[in-house]
């Protein structure tokens, strides 16, 4: 006779297979049940995100109108979710979210940086600033110096250029004295 201890472990995988499959039975009854209410005129979200209004509600499949005067056929289990009118007309329309307690994001980094350095410009002090950008260079330096590389560079390159196409010439003249 086997010892309890042996098949404790798959009771325990046997009953945790149970549960599983189980209330994953029950969401898809749930999914069933709301694709079954549906019904015309209502607000829906495809498993695909495309919100749409339903026109029609057949047997296996669903008459969505997807923009105005523009319908298509959807098979019922692609409806992801039946969204309340008040939900789906706040998607459609854009407004801000129902949900006044969560916190606001801003849009830039300014507010992340702390008010000191705004309150020191409003003040009119001197806040320590790091410039990032470029500075114009002074008056007296030498622009010359730069442009006398470049021109070096270019006269390199019409060397470079001149040294290719003697070659070619001689590799030529060889080849017609061999004929």
């Amino acid at each position: 006779m086997p010892n309890i201890v042996t098949l404790l472990p798959f009771i325990v995988l046997i009953g945790a297979m149970f549960l599983m499959t189980r209330s994953a039975k029950k969401k898809q009854q749930a999914a069933q049940h709301m694709r079954d209410e549906m019904q015309a005129g209502t607000g829906v979200r495809t498993i695909g995100g495309m919100y749409a209004t339903v026109k029609e509600v057949h047997e296996d499949t669903v008459l969505l109108e997807v923009a105005p005067g523009v319908h298509a056929i959807y098979a019922k289990n692609a409806i992801g979710a039946v969204l309340a009118d008040e939900e789906y007309n706040r998607i459609l329309d854009g407004a801000e979210p129902l949900h006044g307690d969560e916190p606001v994001v801003p849009d830039d980094a300014s507010s992340l940086t702390g008010d000191t350095a705004g309150e020191a410009t409003e003040k009119g002090d001197k806040a320590d600033k790091i410039d990032l950008g470029k500075t114009e260079a002074p008056a007296d330096s030498e622009p010359a110096a730069d442009e006398a590389k470049a021109d070096a560079a270019d006269k390199d390159a019409e060397d470079g250029a001149k040294a290719v196409a003697d070659v070619a010439k001689e590799d030529k003249k060889a080849g017609d004295d061999a004929k």
